[in-house]
């Protein structure tokens, strides 16, 4: 699966969580899986924790943090 289709996971509704980038319409907010990912937590926890998530979203939320740090390190 390529960058563009894992991003695709991701998507943003100003009607929850306020607007914060969330995984595919569910309310479970990727800066969520990062903080999970941060504390120690594996896939194999986080996907055991959230039954209908599936590994892509796991790593969607990566890809999609990588493209974001750049815009907050460099807002230009």
């Amino acid at each position: 699966m390529n960058e563009e289709s894992l991003l695709a996971r991701i998507t943003i509704n100003p009607m929850i969580f306020g607007g914060k980038p969330i995984i595919r319409g569910h309310r479970l907010a990727v800066e969520h899986i990062l903080g999970m990912l941060a504390a120690g937590d594996n896939s194999q926890t986080i996907l055991e924790g959230y039954p209908w998530l599936e590994p892509e979203d796991i790593k969607a939320c990566l890809v999609y943090a990588r493209w974001e740090v750049p815009k907050v390190v460099d807002p230009s």
